[in-house]
């Protein structure tokens, strides 16, 4: 919005030529995140309270979450408004990519609301069945999967990837490319939604991840260092930057109350979006392959999971887990929440950081 009042507007008054830089943009856009989820969070909180909309535990978690029963939930709703006020204000609203970004956050922001509500309301610990979650997220993916495909920005770079560590050299996936996309969104959407489960677990983690895949997003959208790092070039991915500090910024403003003991929960309402943006920031930078490295705890989150799934039946009822998620795991443990919350992030900046390395190891 300001980007499309100010810049042309540059000529007349000389310092509104800042909005016609990237990184000027982006930095506001997680300030301005950063703050009004500071601002709004008080108001949110005792509105939750007073509606009386609190977490409800289920059985089978630890029973130092007994205690959490009740807390606010719904959280997302701020991590949510704040992003998408400092997208509007501070993006591009003409680009494409910021486009998808916007209806995949309110999309799976409607979905994660309504996965919560039949928790909270209607008090079923579970929400909605496996299979509404599923087809919701399923239907928005093949969505943007069509769109980067039949209408792509690039027509010469609509189904390529980079490949991790080779120069030069990159992945044509032709149609297959559609599935892929899904596959890709719908598994970090996912992803995050496990690591939900520690006060300032997931919010961290986005943080970093996020923030990893705005450098990302950056180098891909600037000619020169897309052409030194010999990265796939995409024309205007750079705005997805000033996405990607938005929401770094509201979730950095949402670990303000979020941190132990938390405040407000975000619910499914934060993690189920989240997760999908960073999927679909993944895809529009053409740096897919480097999600797994980036995202290495959610990774390690969903696969203990699995794992735990698939050794349970096939061994007839024992744990390779003490419990899962991962992070279930060392709680029991004897790790105290926030040593676990604090040793994941840290985890997570070093794979970060890894993936980073990744541009010049080519």
């Amino acid at each position: 919005m300001l980007y499309a009042l100010l810049v042309p507007l540059r000529d007349a008054f000389r310092p509104l030529n800042l909005f016609k830089y990237i990184t000027f943009r982006a930095a506001a856009a997680g300030a301005v995140g950063i703050l009004l989820v500071l601002l709004l969070g008080p108001v949110m909180i005792r509105l939750v309270r007073r509606l009386n909309i609190g977490q409800n535990v289920r059985e089978e978690v630890p029973q130092t979450h007994r205690a959490k029963a009740g807390t606010p939930t719904m959280g997302g709703l701020l991590i949510l408004a704040a992003g998408v006020v400092a997208v509007l204000l501070f993006g591009d609203l003409g680009n494409r990519q910021i486009q998808l970004g916007l209806l995949t956050v309110v999309w799976l922001g409607a979905l994660g609301f309504a996965d919560d509500y039949v928790k909270v309301k209607l008090h079923k610990p579970r929400g909605l069945s496996k299979t509404v979650k599923l087809v919701a997220q399923l239907a928005l993916a093949l969505f943007v999967g069509a769109v980067l495909y039949f209408v792509p920005v690039d027509p010469a770079n609509r189904s390529t990837t980079n490949v991790l560590l080779l120069k030069n050299v990159v992945v044509q996936f032709s149609w297959l490319y559609i599935p892929f996309v899904m596959f890709v969104i719908v598994s970090a959407s996912n992803a995050v939604n496990l690591a939900d489960g520690l006060d300032g677990l997931a919010a961290g983690l986005m943080t970093i991840a996020l923030g990893s895949y705005a450098v990302l997003c950056y180098v891909s959208g600037h000619i020169r260092l897309a052409q030194y790092l010999n990265i796939t070039f995409i024309p205007t991915g750079g705005e997805m930057t000033v996405f990607c500090l938005a929401m770094v910024g509201a979730c950095l403003g949402f670990m303000w109350f979020n941190a132990y003991p938390a405040q407000v929960f975000m619910g499914d309402t934060g993690s189920l979006p989240l997760g999908g943006l960073l999927g679909l920031v993944a895809i529009l930078c053409k740096h897919e392959m480097l999600l797994p490295i980036i995202g290495g705890v959610l990774v390690m989150e969903t696969g203990s999971t699995i794992l735990q799934i698939g050794y349970f039946r096939a061994t007839k009822g024992k744990r390779l887990f003490r419990m899962a998620p991962l992070h279930h795991h060392f709680e029991l443990a004897g790790w105290s929440e926030p040593q676990v919350v604090t040793r994941f992030m840290i985890l997570a900046v070093l794979f970060g950081l890894g993936a980073l390395a990744t541009l010049k190891i080519r």
